[in-house]
């Protein structure tokens, strides 16, 4: 199997695992493995389904596409700092998450935060980080791995709400009704400047990464 056709195998095993593990599959094996043993059990197919994907995304050559230049660099680099607000703010008070008293914040919790934005903070996140991999077309692999990911989080946002919805009943409902699913972009300058400092700072310090993980320049690190 070439480097290529292992990638577009490797993404579809990594999302399909994912909405299959949290849906249709979800209740029969929680079941029979119990909530912490669907857990691991999640847990492991995730790391060993993207571990392929990264291998594969290495193997594959780089650069393979003409790519949109200034412009696109541009697009990409204005994208990711939102991005990295939406996913800095996104663990502070997320009812999505499993934990104790997830009912009760999204009963009672008025949004706040990035959470005027979408309720689905996260997966906005990893949404603006893959169109701005897509919009640079610099190659197949860059393509490939980023439309898996915007997949998932995309539609993984709505299929969570169907699964909240099942397993919160009327708690979800007012969440949702508090909330938007499609991203308010003018409430992103009313989220706080604290988590406007923790997305810069995210920013920075992801653009910066990307230099010494990628070998290419990304953000303002590409013009300083």
């Amino acid at each position: 199997m070439n480097p290529l056709t292992s990638l577009i195998a490797a993404s579809i095993a990594f999302v399909g695992s994912h909405f299959a593990m949290s849906h249709p599959l979800r209740p029969a094996l929680v079941e029979r493995l119990g909530r912490f043993g669907f857990m691991a059990l999640y847990t492991l197919v995730s790391f060993l389904t993207l571990g392929w994907m990264i291998a594969a995304f290495v193997a594959t050559p780089a650069g393979d596409l003409p790519s949109t230049g200034l412009a696109g660099w541009i697009v990409a680099t204005l994208l990711t700092l939102p991005a990295a607000i939406l996913l800095g703010g996104s663990f502070a008070g997320n009812p999505a998450f499993p934990q104790p008293g997830a009912d009760r914040l999204a009963t009672g919790k008025t949004p706040r935060g990035v959470f005027r934005v979408t309720r689905h903070p996260m997966m906005w996140g990893v949404a603006l980080w893959a169109v701005a991999h897509i919009v640079l077309w610099w190659d197949w692999r860059s393509v490939i791995f980023a439309a898996a990911l915007l997949i998932l989080a995309l539609v993984g946002s709505h299929l969570q709400d169907c699964k909240k919805r099942a397993l919160m009943g009327d708690a979800w409902a007012k969440w949702e009704a508090r909330t938007s699913y499609w991203p308010r972009w003018g409430a992103l300058f009313r989220v706080g400047i604290v988590w406007w400092l923790v997305g810069l700072a995210l920013w920075l310090a992801f653009t910066y990464a990307h230099i010494h993980a990628g070998g290419i320049p990304a953000g303002i690190w590409r013009w300083v």
